[in-house]
């Protein structure tokens, strides 16, 4: 009876002792936790791949001028990322549009591919503990001018909101800064794009700040055999754009800054993640009669293999 009960207490100091590697092998896999509408530093694993399908739909509807007109764009994004060592992962971004403007004059409307974007991030620093870890990952890369910049309809060229391209390389960078456990996580990052003149139009430099909670629903205990998660989201982002010049000349009727809430929700399994949010604009102070954004509405589904 002694040796029995040793033999049980040793299996349960076995397991006690093995339950914080579990903790970061739980923190390890990818398909954890992440931001819906941002980025994060988790690094990819080595020689794995991350593929993320995404639709996002905006809505602007607020008009200033009184003309009635309304705005809605639908965007496909296709991710794919690949972990080319332990901390650095090449992503590349491409969309596929749809812009509608609805204006006193008719739809105005163009489909097709959007801008590449292609970047490297590459995790600085690491501090991994039991069933924790803190990471800080820049990331650097360029938007390429792969969308059309120049369409037109029955009524002139399209307005620089509608168009899908820029028709200019448009270099950006940032940085990401995570901290993570097996109950919560919480991911910051700030970034810039350095937008270039192309085919007459300089569209405004962008700022962005971001910040994403989730927080793990259910289960409410973790065991060695847990290998799926609900997590509540709620995100917040900042944006700021500077005006777009047309021939060098400033466009009143751009640029500004809004502060976006977002809550969502986020199901992950150990391979893949299916996630929705909805950015709602609390703040918005924007150039001349800029159209104002009612919402932005994200659903997406990643996997890593």
């Amino acid at each position: 009876m002694i040796i029995r009960w040793k033999n049980r207490a040793l299996t349960a100091l076995t397991a006690l002792a093995a339950l914080p590697a579990v903790l970061i092998g739980l923190l390890a896999q990818q398909a954890v936790a992440a931001p819906i509408s941002s980025n994060t530093a988790l690094a990819i694993s080595q020689d794995e791949w991350l593929v993320r399908e995404q639709v996002i739909v905006v809505r602007a509807t607020d008009d200033p001028s009184g003309l009635g007109r309304e705005f809605t764009a639908t965007t496909s994004v296709s991710v794919a990322g690949y972990g080319l060592s332990p901390k650095l992962a090449l992503f590349g971004v491409l969309p596929l549009a749809h812009r509608v403007l609805k204006t006193p004059d008719g739809k105005r409307k163009a489909s097709g591919l959007g801008d590449i974007r292609l970047f490297a991030r590459y995790t600085m620093f690491q501090n991994d503990g039991a069933g924790q870890t803190f990471r800080i990952a820049p990331f650097v890369g360029v938007e390429l001018p792969t969308g059309k910049h120049n369409d037109r309809d029955a009524l002139g060229p399209l307005p620089t909101p509608v168009q899908l391209g820029s028709k200019s390389w448009d270099p950006f960078a940032g940085v990401v800064m995570t901290y993570a456990t097996t109950g919560w996580q919480v991911d910051t990052s700030v970034s810039y794009q350095d937008n270039r003149e192309g085919g007459g139009v300089e569209r405004g430099n962008v700022f962005k700040a971001d910040a994403s909670a989730q927080v793990r629903l259910w289960p409410g205990e973790l065991t060695a055999s847990t290998d799926s998660f609900l997590f509540g989201v709620l995100e917040a982002n900042l944006v700021h754009e500077e005006k777009t010049k047309l021939n060098g000349i400033a466009n009143q009727n751009s640029g500004g800054t809004t502060l976006f809430i977002a809550p969502g929700l986020q199901y992950a399994a150990k391979s893949w993640i299916a996630e929705a949010l909805v950015q709602i604009p609390v703040a918005q102070n924007l150039g001349g009669t800029r159209l104002q954004k009612d919402y932005i509405a994200r659903a997406s589904v990643r996997f890593n293999f």
